[in-house]
């Protein structure tokens, strides 16, 4: 927890790799992926660096492993279902020797793929084509002898006076979508001067480029003239369709029939043998691929890497900058030996230590539980180096202000059961592998949906609601039989009133609070809206001010580790005197008088709120009583504190700055620069930003502009904070009501239901009850109290001393480059 309670000390590094191996240098530090490399070349544009042509050819390379993907995705017979992923484990970066490997068996696999495919598609042509030749022979052999009465004639007598006339025919296929287009055309094109016939074959054909079965319509036109027969062909090339030689003679039919069966047949012989051999082309492909991809992609990862590096004087090694965890520094020396080792050369790689020109970049360490939470920090800014992170307190705060909103036992056991489902089932790579972005959202924050479950069931529990019904575990602290003794009530009487009054000055009416939680006889009360309201919103003021009065003591630990003690006391403390003398004593008067005032005094007990506004009057209103004695003398004392600590805030970081600037500028006062800290090798931010405002002018107006804006921003900041933790009662109340509403209306009528028609009644019902639950309260509300705890964690409690004006260390690593987010 000490490397997320503040990020890890990262240090800039040089390295001096070695011409020889400082390829297998950076390979070895991609795999371990503990450094972040800076660019040394800014100036130099993305052709001019040295290593430009290595990284064209590794993306040369991937566009033929791209093709070679796409033609092993639309294999056929059998279709190959191989998945591309990396093997386990992955690969190492090839040497350039095995990258040159990769490169020309590639290409011979790509080349030996298109003459195949090719030859496979001209095969399948030649075999379509044939056999819708042999499919028009077969289809139209009856439409010549005998033959038929022409389907299409302007008249009889026409037809009897061309008896001498020598008819010629068109044979071929159309697509069957295009049939009654076609057949309209030469109607009225020829204006009958035709016959046509149409048949569909028996035969399925598959098209070669999409794979299609299609069972296409033959047909013979027959016709006379040389006019006619121009126009016939033209339609036909209009609709491609694919016309073949037709003889009129049925022997030379039956010949030519009998040859296509051998052509045909020679085809699939030939096909059969070359769909066998294109199929263990493929599988080749399929063995060497994935792991081809990975070797190319971590080639063009060291390429790009190398070409941020420049040139030594003498063009023996390359200087590298990078980033690195000062706790990793071992383990980088041991990648720079490796990497020598690997490469065969005899002198090694080595680093060395420089001061960074600008503040280093922010690493936390996480995992799969904390990982969800410093998401939620990270998406209001990345915190700067070495600052306090707030991602420790968030697992716990984030899920219990979310409880509070949407306190359930029952809703907070759904989304419980929900998480650990998920939890449980992390490892599936099916649970992880999904598309759907709404889906990842949840799976990544599995462990903060379980706390919130869990939290949830504990506020409903103190709530004492499940499923907007009350719970009672305890016997109730509130009996009626002392009250039917006092007051001599009888059956009719309770019977007779919808409400009764229990008073708890009667002996033995109320016999001490509930165990835990809220008791559950003020379900039944007629007061039970109010006495939540009460309880609720002065709940959200006590957890607000905590809250918030958490996150000013948290700029304690930022101030001592960067070294300004001055800020504990010109802004800690002053900020601290204010909101504990206002909204800390009015947390105290909630609970004085919670402990004061018992149930059988409730009725004296004075107005909080009055009390408060008096406080800020400086009166007393006599109607109200005290509710301790000198509590007038406490609260005038208590605001001029508060008052005097605002100027103090205001006046007194800038004046100790130009006090310190005047004693620099004389030379009287302390000229050692500001210390670091001594665990550190670094020189911090906090450390570099001081000694340059001591170096350079001193604008003491800039400074009080910027204090006094802050001032204001804080003490205005804390009465709307403070309202702001209102929602916490509001959201909190709307769950509770629209829970009631919910099972008022759809729930409460079928089990009002006697006899066996209610029970089956109830099933439907039920179903619905559980549709809207989870749509209307656990997606919609759940997202809605999600959407508010997110806010008082941005705003009410990260900006009392959390920035969030830093950069996140994105170390140079195979594995987000292979698996990016």
């Amino acid at each position: 927890m000490g490397a997320l309670f503040r990020s890890e000390e990262v240090c800039l590094v040089q390295l001096f790799l070695q011409s020889g191996s400082a390829y297998s240098c950076i390979s070895e530090l991609g795999e371990l992926g503990l450094v972040e490399f800076r660019d040394l070349n800014p100036n130099l544009s993305a052709f001019q660096r040295r290593f430009v042509g290595e990284v064209r050819r590794c993306e040369e390379i991937e566009k033929t492993l791209s093709f070679l993907e796409q033609e092993t995705g639309r294999s056929f017979s059998p279709r190959l279902v191989s998945p591309l992923q990396p093997p386990c484990p992955a690969p190492s970066a090839p040497q350039p020797r095995e990258l040159l490997t990769i490169e020309e068996e590639s290409e011979r696999l790509a080349g030996e793929l298109k003459e195949v495919s090719k030859n496979r598609e001209s095969l399948w042509s030649q075999l379509i084509q044939l056999s819708q030749y042999r499919g028009v022979l077969i289809q139209t052999d009856s439409l010549i002898a005998p033959r038929t009465p022409p389907r299409f004639l302007k008249s009889s007598s026409s037809l009897d006076n061309r008896q001498d006339i020598r008819l010629s025919f068109v044979a071929g296929v159309v697509h069957p979508w295009k049939v009654l287009a076609f057949e309209r055309l030469l109607w009225r094109a020829c204006r009958g001067y035709i016959i046509v016939d149409f048949r569909e074959m028996e035969e399925r054909l598959q098209l070669p480029d999409t794979g299609e079965e299609l069972q296409w319509t033959a047909f013979l036109i027959s016709y006379w003239g040389d006019q006619i027969g121009q126009k016939v062909k033209k339609i036909c090339d209009c609709f491609h369709t694919h016309t073949f030689m037709y003889p009129e003679s049925s022997v030379q039919r039956q010949e030519i029939l009998l040859e296509l069966e051998d052509r045909i047949g020679d085809i699939k012989t030939v096909l059969s043998q070359t769909e066998r051999y294109l199929q263990q082309l493929l599988a080749r492909v399929v063995a060497v691929l994935p792991q081809w991809k990975v070797q190319v992609q971590k080639s063009k990862a060291v390429q790009a890497v190398l070409n941020l590096c420049s040139l030594s004087v003498t063009d023996k090694c390359l200087i590298a900058e990078a980033w690195c965890p000062v706790s990793q520094l071992p383990v980088l020396q041991g990648a720079l030996i490796e990497g020598g080792r690997k490469s065969g050369s005899v002198v090694d790689s080595f680093y060395n230590l420089l001061t960074p020109p600008i503040c280093p970049p922010t690493l936390f360490t996480t995992n799969s539980f904390t990982a969800g939470f410093q998401s939620i920090v990270d998406a209001y800014g990345v915190a700067s180096y070495r600052e306090v992170n707030p991602a420790v307190y968030t697992i716990i705060t984030f899920p219990f202000l979310f409880a509070v909103m949407f306190g359930d036992v029952g809703h907070g056991l759904l989304i419980t059961l929900a998480a650990l489902w998920m939890v449980l089932a992390e490892k599936d790579p099916a649970m992880r592998g999904g598309s759907n972005e709404v889906w990842k959202m949840l799976f990544e924050g599995r462990y903060v949906l379980l706390l919130m479950g869990l939290f949830s069931i504990y506020t409903g529990a103190i709530y004492n609601e499940c499923f907007s019904r009350g719970l009672s575990p305890f016997p109730s602290g509130w009996h009626l039989q002392p009250m039917m003794h006092h007051y001599n009530w009888s059956d009719d009487t309770l019977y007779g009133n919808q409400y009764l009054t229990l008073d708890p000055s009667v002996s033995g009416v109320f016999q001490g609070p509930y165990p835990f939680g809220i008791d559950p006889v003020w379900r039944l009360a007629s007061n039970h809206l109010t006495f939540l309201n009460s309880y609720k919103m002065k709940m959200s003021v006590i957890i607000g001010v905590f809250h918030m009065t958490f996150g000013v003591c948290l700029s304690f630990f930022n101030y001592t580790h960067f070294g300004e003690m001055s800020s504990v006391f010109l802004v800690l403390i002053p900020e601290l005197v204010f909101m504990l003398c206002l909204f800390g004593y009015l947390v105290f008067m909630v609970v004085f008088k919670w402990v004061s005032f018992g149930s059988r005094s409730s009725d004296r007990a004075p107005s909080i709120l009055i009390h408060f506004i008096d406080m800020f009057l400086f009166t007393h209103n006599r109607e109200n009583p005290q509710l301790y004695s000198g509590q007038v003398m406490v609260q005038r004392v208590l605001v001029a504190l508060a008052l005097c600590s605002v100027p103090v805030l205001l006046l007194g970081k800038p004046v100790y700055l130009y006090i310190t600037h005047i004693k620099r500028v004389n030379g009287t006062g302390d000229q050692r620069p500001l210390q670091s800290d001594t665990s550190s090798i670094n020189v911090l931010q906090g450390d570099l930003e001081q000694e340059k405002v001591r170096q350079e002018d001193f604008d003491p107006a800039e400074v009080f502009m910027h204090q006094a804006i802050y001032t204001i921003e804080y003490c205005l900041g804390c009465i709307s904070n403070t309202a702001s933790y209102l929602r916490l009662w509001a959201l909190s109340l709307a769950h509770t009501q629209l829970s009631e509403v919910l099972w008022v209306m759809v729930m409460r009528v079928p089990l009002s239901r006697p006899g066996w028609l209610g029970c089956v009644f109830l099933v439907g019902i039920f179903s619905f009850f559980a549709l809207l639950t989870v749509s209307i309260l656990l997606v919609m509300e759940g997202l809605s109290a999600f959407l508010h705890a997110l806010r008082l964690h941005w705003v009410e409690f990260q900006n009392k001393f959390y920035s969030g004006s830093g950069y996140r260390l994105s170390p140079f690593s195979f594995t987000s480059i292979m698996n990016p987010v």
